[in-house]
This record gives structure tokens, sequence and C-alpha cells, in this order.
């Protein structure tokens, strides 16, 4: 499948209000930042952003260095015409994860439900290792995943799942787990979807 044309097809077709993931207060995600007490100068990475509205409530609460990855150019320019202004202060990053070859590290990395579209093990160990790489000593991974309770495919296709356990034992070489919760998104359409989320902090 070509993961890019899926997604732009994706977004081009839907509006921010039809896709499952929509979510605008992205109440768990702020709650693992607000814990983590990073400063406001942090550089802060969120991976498959999309047009999602973290980043809308990360200007908002005055975090200046804010970068947001997807493969979807359609969401990134969607993103940015929604933030008129406020868009020049975000660094976007038109790339498919599984390539993405950071020249800087993070001291936040934020992925909510781009990590489980890997199913390859080739993919999932790189992005393992990108991570690993490219967070700084002491500095946060944050992961959202579809559950074992969760569904099974997102947008027609066919996604990893995880619990704790699992997620901790990926990460265990670099990153040192913080806390695991399991919630409910409810969709646009009614439906109950279980995440797994879990922080880290860089060894």
């Amino acid at each position: 499948m070509d993961r890019k044309k899926h997604w732009e097809q994706i977004y081009g077709t839907k509006s921010p209000e039809e896709v499952s993931w929509y979510a605008p207060v992205p109440e768990v995600s702020l709650g693992f930042i607000e814990d983590s007490g990073i400063p406001k100068t942090a550089k802060i990475l969120d991976i498959g952003g999309g047009d999602s509205f973290l980043v809308d409530h990360l200007l908002h609460l005055g975090y200046q260095d804010i970068s947001v990855l997807d493969i979807s150019e359609t969401a990134i320019e969607r993103a940015k015409a929604r933030l008129g202004e406020q868009a020049k202060k975000v660094k976007w990053i038109v790339e498919d994860i599984a390539n993405f070859q950071p020249d800087i590290q993070y001291d936040f990395w934020h992925d909510r439900a781009a990590f489980h579209f890997l199913t390859d093990e080739k993919e999932i160990s790189d992005y393992v290792k990108i991570v690993g790489n490219h967070v700084v000593k002491e500095g946060f991974l944050v992961i959202g995943t579809f559950s074992e309770k969760g569904p099974e495919k997102c947008s027609g296709i066919q996604i990893q799942q995880y619990s704790d356990s699992s997620m901790t034992n990926l990460f265990k070489d670099c990153f040192k787990r913080i806390k695991c919760i399991y919630t409910d998104h409810e969709t646009p359409a009614g439906n109950i979807q279980n995440f797994v989320f879990c922080s880290f902090r860089k060894v």
C-alpha cells in the first residue's frame, strides 16, 4: 500500500470532525506534557500530528519550540490554515516517520496513534532506534496506541495493538517507564476506542 497516498486521500476527503481521532481538547496528551514539567523553551516533537489540535493548545500555553510531523502534506496545510499567523511559530515536517532522520534531539517526543500503524518488525525496530537516538538524556517519550482491547484497524489499515507491558518492553533499552494508563476515546460516530498511553524518561 502507498501509505502517503492513502493519508492524502483521507485528509483530502474528510473534515477534521469526521475522522475517528478527532479531539478538540487532547486532554490525555496535555496531561502528560504538564506532568513532565518541561520548560516552555523545550523542544517538542508531535509525531503524526496532522491537523490535530494539540499544537493549538501548546501555543496557547506558551511553548516556543514545537515541531509537527505528518506523512500528509494536506493535513499539515489544513493545520497551518487554521492557525493563521500562529503557524509561523511551528516547524512543520512532511515525512513518513518510518523514514524520518532528524538532525536534532528533542526534549519531548509525543506520538498519539501514529506508531501503531507500523506493523513491519523492521519499521518498528527502526522507530525505537530513532527515538533512542533523538531524545535528549532525561528527555521524555509519550506514546499512545490502540490497546489489546481496542480496534484492530483504523482508516482501513491494520494496526499493531499494545499493552502497557509490551510497550514498556519495546523501549526498555533506552527509556525508563514513568506510567501507563488506559483510556477510552469516543469517535465522532459514537464508537469507543480503548488506548494505552505510556510515558517514559530517557536514561
